[in-house]
């Protein structure tokens, strides 16, 4: 697998499927979230609303994911996953491992071979900056996936930093 850095928009990647920093109830939301309802049109949201209604009742649980299509985008789908707020916890950290695996999975499951990735949990959620990119890193790296290339979307100048620190080690 091949990991990539780029500092951006992930809304503006053309590829094969961009991940969604979620919120639990799929319809809410700032950051990417917002970003990607908002230039993905109202496709995204309609099956965002229509999976809140039948299959996820409740809620998506931390460290799960679930796809939809792209609407404008451009990508095939949007994986939205749901990240842990951080509390500085080992299994903080084991729970944001299984969020990165699980949208792995899906694109696995989806046979697709591109993922684009923001820096889950770097946002509203809390996470050091830091600590969100070495774990992003590792999670891919370890992961057994038949993805051949992992982007990561760095919107800020310090997480394309700490990307690219991580992406050395």
């Amino acid at each position: 697998m091949r990991l990539e850095l780029v500092t951006g928009d992930i809304t503006e990647q053309r590829i094969d499927a961009i991940v969604n920093a979620a919120d639990s109830g799929l319809l809410n939301g700032g950051g990417v979230h917002s970003a990607i309802h908002r230039r993905g049109g109202g496709q995204i949201l309609i099956e965002c609303q229509d999976l809140r209604r039948t299959t996820f009742p409740h809620g998506l649980a931390v460290a799960d994911a679930v796809a939809t299509g792209a609407g404008k985008l451009r990508s095939q789908i949007v994986i939205h996953a749901v990240g842990p707020a951080y509390d500085g916890s080992q299994a903080c950290e084991d729970l944001l491992t299984r969020t990165y695996r699980r949208c792995l999975t899906i694109a696995d499951q989806s046979l697709l071979g591109a993922v684009a990735f923001p820096l889950i949990g770097a946002g509203v959620s809390g996470w050091p900056t830091e600590a969100a990119a070495r774990i992003a890193v590792n999670s891919v790296n370890r992961a057994a996936t038949g993805v051949d290339l992992v982007r990561f979307v760095a919107f800020t100048d310090s997480s394309a930093e700490a990307l690219a620190a991580a992406l050395t080690e």
